[in-house]
């Protein structure tokens, strides 16, 4: 891996806190992702599933964690099945993890080889009722393949059909949404990783630079910071392309008075970090994309302003439409009467900002959270991101912060990133 090692203290608290909320005689399975094949012998670079690197720290294909707290030997209370190191593995890919160097990262003692699985897991399912197993139910996941979490899944319900089998997610979904201050340390290296890369674009940005090289610059500046590159595809617009919410073609050029949408984070150590800026081509902002440009950044500032512990997500977010729908009055994109006449279901301000403003944040850029009306809590880190997008205009505008709720308030972990009208320009006239 790039980056360097992290505190195994992280995975064991997470353990703990998983564990507390299991429910007596009862073990937890999880699993690594699958390496998925792009044809021939060739695959795509690893990505561990988040649930078990959460866990364990462990960033390795063909990883099981089990917990199980209440085993009657304690070495089977925590345990880790991995691939055992061979020549051919250590010469044609690097040597796997061996028990010593899996403690190292995990804090876990008991490491079996995956050869000892079958064994042990029938030894330890004669001892237990209940099973918690990886539903893979997010909010936002698709499932279009079956996944490797799915498939052992379903070979352990069948050899062991009379077990009472639980789901892991209603338990994760609330610890995962809260971060420990050491998870916060992480994600603040990916967000400075980030500002890195912004800062290397602002000195490189100017009419006639492709949206694909301003890509590259990032993955550079990235990659030379021990990240493994991008959170997430990147979507990097100029002009009308910033009107497309989820535009990753990334291959036109940058025009002298065009804005360029940024929608750019880096992973370090699986954390994400999710950002968006917006950016003058040719260093200057004309008076309409500094008037559209102002009214996002007013309602980002009041916005993250709302962002504190006792914050209902569903109030958050219509108390940011009524922001909005203010700033867009103003702008002359819609009207009182508009106002006066919309579908709740669909607010006017819809027709200009039809997205989101905040998500959860954490291992997955969309990252599990309570959805259900649960009050913000202290360690919740989510994004806050409205945006204004005129495609008769070609202008979009968004601007992303990663923020922190603490005790007081928040912390916004990419403050550093340029968002200041006046800063953004005095930092691109100062190029060399």
């Amino acid at each position: 891996m790039k980056y360097l090692p992290l505190k195994s203290s992280i995975f064991v608290q997470n353990r703990a806190r998983f564990a507390a909320t299991m429910s007596a005689n009862s073990l937890a399975v999880f699993h690594s992702n699958d390496l998925y094949p792009t044809g021939a012998d060739g695959t795509l670079p690893f990505k561990q599933a988040s649930d078990i690197f959460w866990l364990s720290g462990v960033d390795q294909e063909e990883s099981i964690l089990v917990l199980f707290p209440d085993a009657p030997k304690p070495e089977h209370r925590e345990m880790l099945f991995l691939t055992e190191t061979n020549a051919h593995i250590a010469v044609w890919e690097g040597a796997k993890l061996d028990a010593s160097q899996a403690f190292e990262v995990s804090g876990i003692k008991t490491v079996y080889w995956l050869q000892d699985w079958d064994r042990i897991i029938k030894e330890v399912m004669s001892q237990t009722e209940h099973v918690y197993l990886v539903t893979e139910e997010h909010l936002r996941r698709n499932n279009p393949v079956e996944t490797r979490t799915m498939r052992l899944n379903k070979v352990l319900k069948e050899t062991f059909p009379h077990h009472s089998y639980k789901r892991s997610a209603p338990a994760l979904n609330a610890l995962r949404a809260v971060k420990t201050s050491e998870e916060v340390e992480v994600m603040q290296i990916a967000a400075d990783i980030t500002a890195a890369g912004y800062d290397r674009i602002l000195k490189f940005l100017k009419p006639g630079v492709t949206e694909f090289e301003l890509e590259a610059e990032f993955t550079h500046e990235f990659l030379r910071r021990r990240s493994r590159g991008f959170a997430y595809t990147p979507i990097i617009g100029s002009g009308p392309s910033a009107c497309v919410l989820h535009y990753i073609e990334n291959n036109r050029a940058c025009l002298s008075g065009d804005l360029v949408l940024f929608d750019v984070g880096a992973e370090y150590a699986n954390y994400a970090c999710d950002v968006t800026r917006c950016f003058p081509v040719n260093g200057t902002f004309s008076p309409r994309q500094r008037q559209v440009y102002e009214a996002v950044l007013r309602v980002e500032k009041a916005a993250i302003a709302l962002l504190r512990p006792g914050a209902v997500l569903a109030e958050y977010h219509v108390q940011v439409g009524e922001l909005m729908t203010k700033e867009l009055i103003g702008l002359g994109l819609i009207t009182q009467a508009d106002v006066d006449a919309q579908d709740p279901a669909w607010p006017a301000y819809k027709k200009y900002f039809m997205h989101g403003t905040s998500h959860y944040l954490g291992i997955d850029v969309h990252d599990y959270g309570l959805w259900d009306g649960s009050p913000m809590e202290e360690g919740m880190v989510f994004t806050c991101e409205p945006g204004i997008y005129i495609p008769e205009e070609g202008l979009g505008i968004r601007i992303e912060d990663d923020i922190v709720i603490t005790k007081e308030g928040h912390i916004n972990l990419t403050k550093a990133i340029p968002k200041e009208v006046d800063e953004i320009e005095a930092m691109m006239a100062g190029r060399s």
